[in-house]
């Protein structure tokens, strides 16, 4: 099949029914449940994917919601591809958003997003209607906003749908960006980005038209949306899909799935590796054939060197290719996908000068010179992507450490209601006057066409002018002891006495009762402070389940600043100076270094 391109198509809607039309037989989606659970496989074929879209679609034309907006509320499964099938056959703009939990951080966060997008209807399952109900209804938004539990049979007729007068301006979905506050942004992306987009995704993934991809990722993470979910109908192809709970509590299910369904394309953030290096045993290892996986993404969150090698080392024996391991970079903003590297080759990984990157230079170490392990994301494509100084604006030359620029048709038009901050996000321009860029907030380097992030600009930890990124100094201090390895840590500044100073939070597990904790929290203390040369004022060892994380699982370090700093956060251990004591309002423990 030769892939049409995207002149042919002005719209998303009218790639999947030209999809239909060619394979209507062929799976578009294959559901797994838990092993637990003793359910058979659910299938969906693209005809079977037509029919619901239209029998929703209908339904919601009847409700006149062309252009307005459906928030999309579902557990794991097929109904969500069905429910985001149905708004795209009515033009309507979905609204992904995580189904709320039991705590009210939760549900202030899709309040908020309801408020904010002017939601009209809210589209769940008959599993979770009724909490979805009582939540609208505590809310005050029950009489505005009408809910729909789309696994039923009684509503929305197939042969009443009428086909949406779309063009490639009007927006296919909002997407929510995971903040820290109740107060999130949704990035609108248009029928002209996601189909260019999703053209980039075919070079930056390798997927190849009718072939086979798998995902546990959530369906509201732009990764797992766009990068599979979406992918799969623009090529054609076959998405064999497991819940993120399934993969979380039993990991060697993600390869199993691999194996047995004869998985090209296929990936996760980076701790999913991690995940799968250290929990999967010999034992589930025996009949794995990974030989099939040609392309294991890894994105959404900062790249360790050491977490592909040892995934590679680990699965080398079972067929995995080193070569398919394949770093990118991208964000909701971008619609996704911005860089991706050579499909085949193994990852680029550099010793960079730790002297050089604090002063915003990428080089190569020096024999004997402390240096810090970076991963390319690849090379750019469809993009134009350009290194600039965040504060004069000055395009920066190769090696230059600043931050990413980038602008082409996958750039989303803003986010939805905040002009203000649309001019200054979306709206930028160098001091050459070359713009509109989208300033993505994130630091990196371009070196040899080579795309390397370094972090985030807003979390650079600044000591005497020198800038220490905190993902290293978690990965250092996860290095200093197994039990340290297995939990997330958060590093942050606070001010205490003119000064910043670094906090460390590190989630411990599996310490026993002889663990001397309060020995271990020095040492990471005294580690930090003599690897980064900086003034530590606090290490928090803590319970799993403390460090904050996005809904796609990026430290929320801001948000774990402020927690600190309001005395919300509290260690199983904690070494912590004067100064940072009084700062919180914390009794000096004895002893407490000064």
């Amino acid at each position: 099949m030769t892939l049409p391109s995207n002149e042919n198509f002005p719209t998303f809607t009218d790639l999947v029914r030209h999809r239909v039309a060619e394979h209507p037989e062929r799976d578009a989606y294959i559901f797994l449940h838990d092993s637990s659970d003793n359910q058979e496989p659910e299938h969906l074929t693209y005809a079977g994917l037509d029919l619901e879209a239209r029998r929703l679609g209908s339904w919601l034309q009847g409700r006149e919601l062309f252009g307005e907006r459906v928030l999309m509320l579902y557990n794991h499964g097929l109904a969500f591809s069905k429910a985001f099938a149905g708004c795209l056959y009515a033009g309507a703009v979905a609204v992904p958003s995580p189904l709320p939990g039991g705590h009210g951080q939760a549900f202030s966060r899709v309040t908020g997003i309801v408020r904010d997008a002017g939601v009209r209807v809210v589209l769940t399952d008959r599993a979770n209607v009724d909490d979805v109900t009582d939540w609208l209804e505590a809310e005050g938004l029950s009489e505005e906003v009408e809910c729909l539990a789309t696994d039923t049979p009684d509503y929305g007729d197939a042969d009443a749908w009428t086909p949406p007068p779309l063009g490639p301006e009007d927006l296919a979905f909002l997407q929510y960006t995971s903040g820290s506050t109740s107060d999130p942004k949704g990035v609108m992306v248009s029928h002209r980005n996601l189909l260019a987009n999703e053209e980039c995704l075919v070079e930056i993934l390798g997927t190849t038209p009718g072939g086979t991809l798998g995902s546990w990722l959530p369906y509201f993470h732009d990764m797992g949306l766009i990068g599979f979910i979406l992918q799969a109908p623009y090529q054609g192809s076959t998405l064999v899909q497991m819940s993120p709970v399934s993969f979380l509590k039993r990991p060697h299910r993600w390869l199993e799935m691999i194996s047995e369904y004869r998985v090209e394309v296929c990936g996760g953030p980076n701790f999913a590796y991690d995940l799968c290096t250290r929990r999967i045993t010999d034992a589930q290892l025996a009949g794995l054939d990974l030989s099939c996986w040609k392309s294991a993404l890894n994105g959404a969150e900062p790249i360790r060197a050491a977490s592909i090698h040892a995934f590679a080392e680990r699965f080398a024996a079972v067929g995995f290719d080193r070569g398919a391991l394949h770093p990118g970079y991208g964000m909701a903003e971008t619609t996704l996908g911005v860089t991706g590297s050579v499909r085949g080759v193994e990852p680029i990984v550099r010793a960079a000068s730790a002297a050089e990157l604090e002063n915003n230079r990428l080089a190569d170490a020096a024999e004997g010179e402390s240096s810090r392990s970076v991963v390319s994301c690849g090379r750019v494509v469809g993009f134009d992507l350009r290194i600039v100084d965040p504060e004069s604006h000055e395009e920066l030359p190769e090696g230059g450490v600043g931050e990413i620029w980038v602008r082409g048709e996958s750039v989303a038009r803003g986010y939805w209601n905040r002009d203000e901050v649309n001019r200054e996000t979306f709206g930028a321009h160098t001091t050459s006057g070359a713009g509109p860029f989208l300033r993505t907030g994130d630091l990196g380097a371009l070196l040899e066409g080579e795309l390397y992030v370094t972090g985030r600009r807003k979390e650079v930890l600044i000591f005497q002018g020198r800038n220490v990124y905190p993902q290293d100094v978690e990965q250092v201090v996860q290095g200093f002891n197994p039990l340290l390895g297995q939990g997330p840590g958060s590093v942050f500044t606070v001010p205490v006495g003119g000064r910043e100073v670094a906090v460390v939070v590190q989630e411990i597990r599996n310490a026993g009762p002889d663990t001397d904790l309060e020995s271990l929290a020095q040492s990471v203390q005294w580690g930090v402070s003599r690897e980064f040369d900086v003034p530590v004022g606090g290490v928090l060892l803590a319970k799993p389940g403390t460090v904050r994380k996005t809904t796609s699982g990026k430290i929320q370090r801001s948000l774990m600043q402020k927690l600190f700093l309001d005395g919300k956060l509290e260690g199983i251990q904690e070494v912590l100076s004067p100064e940072v004591a009084a700062r919180i309002g914390r009794p000096v423990p004895v002893g407490a270094p000064a």
